[in-house]
């Protein structure tokens, strides 16, 4: 298996999926993912992404930070206010998930610009690697 935390990950997710009382079926459906997905989820055989996490999270009604952090995207040192700004932006049901990617873009580029880089290169909606070229960004022009 690639990732141990992903086993991990999965007990967990089953411990607090019998804990709220649910069925693998009616998690599912209230995270918006497939049972099987799901299953293969609990059985650590596959990686969920941060978004799928989020809505598994919210459908549980526990914290998507620890969902995070027994997958393995994020440190367990990580700074409490960039999870809880993360999170924040993630769950915002009035952006779309283009507009969530470039908030979080921005987010990204201004932590590291301060010196609290976060280990990941900052990535375009389509997952490519995005050049920072905010040289530019409230160009200063003189008068005169």
């Amino acid at each position: 298996m690639a990732s141990l935390n992903v086993g991990n990950l999965g007990e967990y997710l089953r411990e607090q999926r019998r804990n709220a009382q649910l069925s693998l079926r009616q998690l599912a459906d209230a995270a918006g993912v497939s049972n099987p997905y799901l299953s293969q989820i609990e059985r650590g055989l596959r990686k969920p992404s941060a978004e799928v996490l989020q809505q598994v999270a919210k459908a549980l009604r526990i914290s998507a930070e620890t969902l995070y952090v027994r997958a393995g995207i994020l440190d367990a040192e990580r700074d409490r206010d960039e999870v809880e700004t993360r999170a924040v932006i993630l769950a915002d049901s009035s952006l779309n998930e283009r507009q969530k990617q470039v908030l979080l873009q921005i987010y990204e580029s201004f932590r590291k610009e301060n010196g609290f880089g976060i280990g990941e290169p900052a990535q375009a909606p389509d997952g490519t690697e995005e050049e920072t070229g905010d040289d530019d960004a409230g160009s200063r022009r003189t008068a005169g």
